[in-house]
């Protein structure tokens, strides 16, 4: 018995936590690149319905209000600077889509307005959001 003495070990049990860290940190990069982000309008509208609505995937999300405001990402922006925005979208991505969610209220011409500068900055993929109808 005494040759089993001879092979205990004195120092105490240690847990490495290194692993445990930086599985933590590949899980999080993981869930971080795959995570997709909605951006919304910031402001509430109540959109008008059509049969043929589908779900929205966009980019950039513009608001006309019933009153006649415009928001662009949840900020306040007035017609002549939705250009210039757009053409700063475009040149960070390409492949930029906009979704104009106005207001069943709002004013037809704004929205038109709204969307031909969209088309003059050069954004190919504009559309307008739509809800369909409650058991359409």
């Amino acid at each position: 018995m005494a040759r089993w003495r001879r092979f205990r070990r004195s120092e105490g049990v240690e847990i490495n936590m290194a692993p445990l860290i930086d599985m933590v940190f590949i899980l999080l990069i993981f869930f971080l690149v795959t995570t997709s982000f909605v951006k919304e309008a910031g402001v509430q509208v109540d959109r008008p319905t059509a049969l043929t609505a589908r779900p929205e995937r966009a980019n950039v999300v513009v608001a006309v209000t019933a009153e006649g405001h415009i928001f662009v990402e949840g900020r306040e922006v007035d017609i002549r600077s939705i250009r210039p925005l757009m053409e700063r979208y475009l040149a960070e991505n390409p492949e930029v889509a906009v979704v104009v969610a106005a207001d069943r209220r709002s004013p037809t011409g704004l929205l038109i307005r709204v969307l031909d500068q969209c088309r003059l900055a050069g954004v190919k993929d504009v559309s307008i959001a739509a809800m369909r109808p409650e058991g359409g």
